[in-house]
């Protein structure tokens, strides 16, 4: 029997501006699951959307982790760079049946929400296909390490789904899945909204004989009424330049015991302080956000 591989870790941030409270949480968490394990933690930088892109905002975000002592453990990875990679899948998916092309609009599908079962538009002149993948019936569910069983029936609730847009940029799932597997990452801990991304890339990992890593996915910042907050809140920047405060408002969001993280001194010290007490099971499904200090 072959034993588990050493633990590899990631956070994988867009570069859509400056680091924000959610980003950070996210970060944290992933680095604390992953020095927790005596693992790799790695940075992978998701620019798949070119118009949504902040020029710089990558190296400032990168910047900041290390201000944060969120330092990787190899040279970040840039998503861009990897096309040839993606198209290497989409070619062996298309050759095995499991995805086609497809014309079809978001105005074609807007009577049946956006959810493909088959294919109703027609080709347009200058306009080349999607390439989407063709998901099954019934339920795919997996155990997450915090936010516990969660299932999803890809036909009903997501349709078949894309993998390179139109426009000829790479859809997400796609990235996501060949990328992990690329890196040798056995763990995925992110943000609670990308849960229902899963089952999707849990079915897609099948289709091309990859493996499933471990997931946890950390609690989303919600008001004081259990409602998602806006992304203009959700989104507020922390300061990089006096990264402690913030810093220890993201353990505490994780409900961590706040006195293990140090309030003063360089914060790769704090962070090397509060590691020992780090409890996984401590993490709260949902949590209210509270007020972020340097925020």
């Amino acid at each position: 029997m072959n034993p588990d591989p050493p633990y590899r870790g990631r956070f994988a941030p867009s570069p859509t501006g400056p680091l924000h409270f959610g980003s950070l949480v996210a970060a944290l968490g992933s680095w604390l699951f992953a020095r927790r394990a005596g693992g790799q933690w790695l940075v992978r930088i998701e620019d798949l959307d070119p118009p949504r892109e902040v020029p710089g905002a990558a190296r400032q975000q990168c910047a900041a982790l290390e201000r944060f002592g969120l330092v990787p453990d190899a040279v970040p990875w840039v998503q861009s760079t990897r096309g040839d990679a993606y198209a290497a899948a989409v070619d062996s998916l298309l050759a095995a049946g499991h995805a086609f092309e497809c014309h079809c609009s978001r105005s074609d599908l807007a009577a049946v929400a956006g959810i493909h079962k088959r294919c109703v538009g027609r080709p347009r002149p200058r306009r080349s296909p999607a390439v989407r993948l063709r998901v099954p019936e019934g339920r795919l569910g997996f155990q997450d390490r915090i936010q516990g069983e969660f299932s999803q029936d890809l036909e009903s609730e997501v349709g078949d789904f894309v993998l390179r847009r139109a426009d000829g940029f790479w859809a997400y799932q796609l990235a996501v899945v060949v990328d992990d597997a690329a890196q040798g990452i056995t763990d995925v801990v992110r943000g609670a909204d990308l849960l229902d991304s899963t089952p999707r890339q849990i079915y897609l990992q099948h289709c091309l004989g990859l493996p499933t890593p471990g997931y946890a996915h950390l609690p989303l910042v919600l008001d004081e009424q259990g409602l998602k907050l806006g992304k203009s809140l959700a989104a507020l920047p922390v300061d990089a330049q006096a990264p402690l405060p913030a810093l220890h408002a993201a353990w505490c969001f994780l409900g961590q015991e706040p006195r293990c993280l140090p309030r003063a001194g360089h914060a790769a010290d704090a962070l090397v302080a509060a590691l020992p007490h780090f409890d996984p099971d401590r993490i709260p499904r949902t949590r209210p956000l509270a007020p972020v200090a340097g925020a």
